[in-house]
């Protein structure tokens, strides 16, 4: 008898799919005809701005962009992330080494480690936190530690507490800020506790900065890592155009920091893709040279949502987590269920609201869940009058 087929080791060491249960538990739901309110994924409702939709249009028909795209990107993309980069936060890149384009940050995400990870070092990822921290690292034979992200410290993680013995074999830190899933925000003041932590130790800060432009304070806008001073000699920052400019389905994104960073990824980059699609990076620079006049109307259009969901779950008694930015709200589970993953079904099967588990985004996320804004005000406001129903 042949021997069954085996997933390799990296795959089955992965933890369980907790979000199975719940996408089958919403295919019961639609077809009993159950209205669901979908508020479990950061996908954006809101359409991409037309301008971007029309440069791609134009773009398609450039026959020389049906051929293979470069790894690394059109020059003309990755200038036009280094210009928007000094414009937006005063930071002076070389688009020739400082700059890679990404199919998504995800992607790039994905594939750092594989640069910078022997089998058994450590990478440090702050959590809840975005799956892809761990995950990565454990494809690349390394051992995620997970760095608590807590309420009482704004969810921030404390650099001190790691022990020495971890440090010694730590590779990376991955962090976050605007926060996906918790929406805190951190300060200069965490940034440059950040940059002389990672030269202490020789640790690689990777930065994640997919929600910087998601914000409702116009006078104190998130910052970059590389604002403050050393974080560039460690640094590298991964920059998305998904959530800025609804642009989830186009896989566009890029990276940028320490030309030697830069050029790791690049390396790997180079032995697994070949580059994002040169029309939609063409598209992507229009994009980045859309000012505040197509941003701002988004951004208000997130700050309202967010109040309504902020002001209907404290009628409910519940006690969310305030922020100031990205499109989330990360809230304590009512007390009476035994798990975030047990409130979450129950919401879902009495109400028709989907929302997520807080342990979907690592242990230290148990005990919350997580709500995105991508419905109106309308669906949101429904939402809450809905869960009004729910008992432990």
């Amino acid at each position: 008898m042949a021997a069954s087929i085996q997933l390799a080791d990296r795959i089955r060491s992965l933890p369980p799919y907790l979000f199975a249960e719940i996408d089958q538990l919403k295919k019961q739901e639609r077809a009993k005809g159950v209205d669901l309110i979908e508020m479990g994924i950061g996908d954006p409702d809101i359409p991409t701005p037309k301008q971007i939709v029309d440069a791609v249009a134009k773009a398609v028909h450039h026959t020389p962009y049906h051929r293979y795209p470069s790894y690394e990107g059109m020059f003309s993309f990755r200038k036009a992330a280094a210009d928007w980069y000094q414009r937006r936060f005063g930071v002076k890149l070389d688009p020739e080494t400082e700059v890679v384009a990404l199919i998504g940050s995800k992607e790039g995400i994905a594939h750092f480690p594989i640069a910078f990870t022997n089998p058994g070092d450590v990478n440090l990822c702050t959590n809840p936190g975005y799956p892809v921290y761990a995950t990565a690292t454990t494809f690349s034979g390394g051992v995620p530690y997970l760095v608590p992200l807590k309420r009482e410290n704004g969810f921030l993680p404390d650099l001190d507490a790691i022990p020495a013995d971890v440090l010694k074999k730590s590779r990376m830190l991955f962090f976050n800020y605007p926060n996906n899933p918790t929406a805190a925000t951190a300060g200069r003041d965490f940034f440059e506790r950040v940059a002389k932590f990672a030269s202490k130790h020789g640790i690689i800060a990777a930065h994640d900065n997919a929600y910087s432009e998601i914000y409702f304070d116009e006078k104190a806008p998130p910052m970059s890592y590389l604002q403050v001073e050393g974080a560039r000699e460690w640094g590298i920052e991964f920059h998305s155009l998904s959530k800025t400019y609804n642009m989830t389905g186009w896989r566009l994104g890029f990276a940028v920091g320490h030309k030697d960073l830069i050029a790791g990824l690049g390396k790997v980059k180079t032995n697994i893709d070949s580059g994002a699609f040169e029309a939609i990076q063409e598209a992507g620079i229009t994009a980045l040279s859309l000012g505040n006049d197509v941003l701002q109307p988004l951004r208000q259009t997130w700050a309202a949502r967010h109040k309504v969901c902020i002001d209907g779950l404290k009628s409910l008694g519940y006690d969310p987590f305030v922020s100031s930015a990205a499109f989330y709200i990360w809230t304590p589970v009512p007390k009476g269920f035994a798990s975030a993953k047990e409130f979450c079904k129950t919401v879902l099967t009495t109400t028709g609201v989907v929302i997520t588990p807080g342990n979907g985004f690592g242990e230290h996320g148990e005990g919350y869940f997580r709500i995105a804004l991508t419905q109106t005000e309308a669906r949101i406001k429904e939402a809450i009058e809905r869960m009004r129903k729910v008992k432990a």
